[in-house]
């Protein structure tokens, strides 16, 4: 694991770590060829980190919406929350999800000017607007987005994912958390 995974609190020895936690780092080191910073940060509270990974399984892998509507709101969201953690490993998936070199950095930078779907700029504007101004929401918006083909469990699933990676870009802003640097590189060649 990479003690330079947060700044702010000390990244726990791995071989400290209770046996549940360095088996699903293991998997997830397997699975990506390196452990994501994520982990090696989330482990400093071994409570917290079942946790939080427990219900991001829950939302990514028990959603309605497609991986790819899934890592664009967290971009989406993370860009304009300023979370470089989360616009670096997120802007990964985006890229590979997508199969698009670009449309990660669009979301970032200016989420409305990236090439996406009209059905899929109204799911980024409710992310947001339920990011920045959460009293805003409306019941409109949530007609909006069933007129525009979205089923009522994936407008719950919009404002669930939406909701989570706000908690996410806190804490990593909030530790400091940093990119690992193969996800700088990834998806980005076609």
């Amino acid at each position: 694991m990479n003690d330079d995974a947060m700044t702010r609190f000390p990244v726990p020895d791995y071989e400290d770590l209770p046996a549940d936690l360095r088996e699903r780092i293991d998997a997830e080191t397997e699975r990506a060829g390196f452990t994501p910073n994520v982990f090696a940060a989330l482990a400093y509270a071994p409570e917290q980190f079942r946790a939080f990974v427990d219900y991001h399984d829950a939302l990514v892998e028990g959603t309605s919406l497609d991986r790819e509507e899934v890592e664009m709101i967290v971009v989406a969201v993370s860009g304009v929350n300023h979370c470089y953690y989360c616009n670096v490993a997120h802007g990964a998936l985006v890229r590979i999800y997508a199969d698009d070199p670009l449309l990660a950095d669009q979301l970032v930078a200016n989420y409305r000017t990236a090439d996406v779907s009209d059905e899929r700029l109204l799911m980024l504007d409710v992310a947001v607007t339920l990011t920045e101004r959460p009293w805003e929401v409306t019941d409109d918006d949530l007609d909006r987005l069933a007129e525009a083909g979205y089923s009522e469990r994936e407008i719950w699933d919009i404002g669930a994912i939406t909701a989570f990676f706000n908690l996410s870009n806190r804490l990593a802003s909030f530790v400091d958390m940093r990119p690992n640097a193969e996800f700088h590189t990834l998806g980005r060649e076609q």
